[in-house]
Formats: structure tokens, sequence, C-alpha cells
């Protein structure tokens, strides 16, 4: 089990709904609910995976962790060197402050830097922002910065057309380091990259972890990356989330319907193996007017009766005794057989003492 203060960030209940208007005077008429009462605990020097088809909300999520868009309930609440703090009660200058120790590195390298600056005129507006006066000092910051990502001091007098696109990932990964931050949002940071340039800034993002004690959150629809780089791994299905586990235990025994068919998506590299697949009928729902009960009933092969009237809970297990937590009513049923809820174990363990 985890400790209370390794939690770095706490999320409860967020909802990040966007209007829908139409006619003349933009009456609104409902909500995308993009993040649908999100909950999880995201933990110091950690990699927690965040997984799921496109438009399942993982961005939107990301984002509204940074409050880059107008979120519309819950808290997200960060531990500022063992003060808490919702970051949506914040004042715009604390939020200021605040963005020191949050930062993201975005999907794509191409528009992600302005092709009017240099790379030093791009990777500089932050320092300046936050105190250091003189250019030599940036100039030196920022050398620094490019090394650190495994290129040399003088390309930040070149501008964004002149690199490719692994190495503009890399100098969005250098802008992202410059504040000495704690949490990096990695929003498909490696899906428009080649195979090949993929592993190397994977392979760098770790490097970068170890040796600034880095937490990330590292979004993408890739469960093969996923793998790669997460201790634990979050599965949103419209806007929720559906299971979240360690990442191995995902992988070796996923629980939820919806994760199983992504696993079985995954490419088998081994000759003459074969993965049976599991395709799922139907389209995602919209998320203007989700379905009653579990979200997912309407493509699941399994789903039963409860599942069109009751939304399933996001319930805590413990397997082999590592948490598992699930959103399913099947899934409730069968973990009935061969584990045992968190709360009915802690409640026994404190008998048997």
């Amino acid at each position: 089990m985890r400790r209370e203060q390794d939690v770095l960030l706490k999320i409860r209940d967020a909802q990040t709904y966007f209007p829908v208007q139409k006619g003349l005077f933009k009456r609104t008429v409902g909500y995308v609910r993009a993040v649908d009462n999100v909950s999880l605990d995201v933990y110091r020097g950690e990699t927690l995976g965040l997984v799921g088809e496109s438009g399942c909300g993982k961005t939107t999520l990301g984002k509204s962790i940074l409050q880059l868009v107008p979120v519309t309930g819950g808290q997200f609440i960060y531990n500022f060197d063992g003060e808490e703090k919702d970051l949506r009660k914040l004042s715009k200058d604390e939020m200021m402050q605040a963005r020191k120790r949050l930062q993201i590195v975005f999907q794509d390298p191409y528009s992600s830097l302005n092709p009017s600056f240099t790379i030093f005129g791009s990777l500089q507006d932050p320092l300046k922002k936050f105190g250091v006066k003189s250019k030599e000092e940036r100039r030196r910051i920022i050398g620094d910065l490019l090394e650190a990502v495994n290129l040399h001091r003088e390309y930040m007098n070149r501008y964004p057309h002149e690199f490719s696109g692994g190495q503009r990932q890399r100098i969005g990964i250098a802008r992202a380091l410059s504040l000495q931050p704690e949490l990096i949002i990695c929003d498909e940071a490696v899906s428009a990259l080649d195979v090949s340039i993929q592993a190397q800034v994977l392979n760098l993002l770790l490097e970068l972890k170890e040796k600034h004690n880095l937490t990330y959150i590292f979004i993408s629809h890739d469960l093969s990356v996923v793998e790669y780089m997460s201790d634990r791994i979050a599965v949103m299905y419209l806007g929720k989330i559906v299971e979240l586990a360690q990442a191995e235990d995902l992988f070796a025994n996923a629980m939820h319907p919806y994760t199983q068919a992504l696993l079985s998506a995954i490419p088998v590299a081994e000759v003459g193996r074969r993965r049976k697949r599991i395709v799922l009928e139907g389209n995602v729902p919209s998320p203007v007017n989700p379905p009653p009960g579990c979200t997912f009933h309407p493509r699941c092969p399994y789903a039963m009766e409860v599942c069109k009237s009751r939304v399933p809970e996001l319930k805590t297990y413990l397997i082999d005794g590592r948490e598992h937590q699930v959103a399913c009513h099947l899934a409730e049923k069968e973990a009935a057989k061969f584990v045992q809820p968190v709360e009915t174990a802690e409640v026994e363990k404190n008998a048997a003492n």
C-alpha cells in the first residue's frame, strides 16, 4: 500500500463539460461530457499511463489538471511541499506560480513551437517570466537543457523548421524541464514520431525521470508504449475511468471487457503465435447523450440487464496483495469468487489483530 504522503495529486469527481450550442442566439442544448466524475491519485515519482480510444477524454483530463480548459466541477488537490491546495481555488497569480511545478509535452512537435522564433526565443520566455533577467544566464540554462535532451548547445540559434520531428519533440521536453517541474503531462508525446525515434524519446524520458525525480502522466492510445513507460495504467472510456491497476497486473489480468478488447488488438511479434482478437461491435456512444447504466454496455459482449440501468462503481480489489480497481458489474460478480474488496479484507485483518 502507498502512504498518504506519497500522493502528489488527488483528483476527486473531476468534471469537464463543454456546452453544445445551436441556433441564432447560441442557446445551450446540451453538454459534451469529456471528463465525467473521474477520481484517482497520482503518486510522487511514478508514471501513470492513461489509455483509451480517441475521444475518450484523456487529453481533456490532462488539460483539466493544468487548468488549461474551463473545469465544470471536482477537485484537483496538489501537494505543495506538504501543504495541499485545490488548483481550482488558486488565484491567477498563485496558479502562475504553480505552473513552475506542472508542465506538459504536447502531441504535435511541429505546431508546439513558434516558427517565427529561434529555439532560444521559444525557451527563454518562461525563464524571463520567472525571474531569470540576465540574457547570458538564460543562454546558459537553455544550452544545458538542450544538452540534457542530447542536442547541441548551438541549436538554440536555429529555427524549428531546421529540425526533424524527433529533435523538435526533444526541444519540447527541454522546454517542459526549463522550470524544474515536479509533474509533467506527456500528451501523446511520441505518437507523431517514427518507431525508431519513439524509442529514443521514450528512453530519454525515463532517463530524465530518474535524474530529476519527475512524475509523469503519460497519455497515449498505444498500449505497447504505455506498458513500457508506466508503473500504473488507468483505462478511460467515454470520460470515465473503467480500470486502474499496476501495469503488469493490467496486462496479465485485465478485468474489464473494454480493457480486454484493447489488449487483444496489440500485435504479437512472435512468429507463429496469434492472439484471439475481440472485435467490439457498434460505435462509441455520443458523450452528449451517453447511454444509461454502464456507458460501455451497448458494445459489451457480456452485458447483463443490470448494466443497462445501474452505473457500476470503481471498486478496489486485492489481487495477490496488490490493488486492482475496476468499474464493471460482471467483473464485480466474477471477482467475488477469488478476490476480496479492499474494505472487506481490511475489516477481517483488523478483526484478526
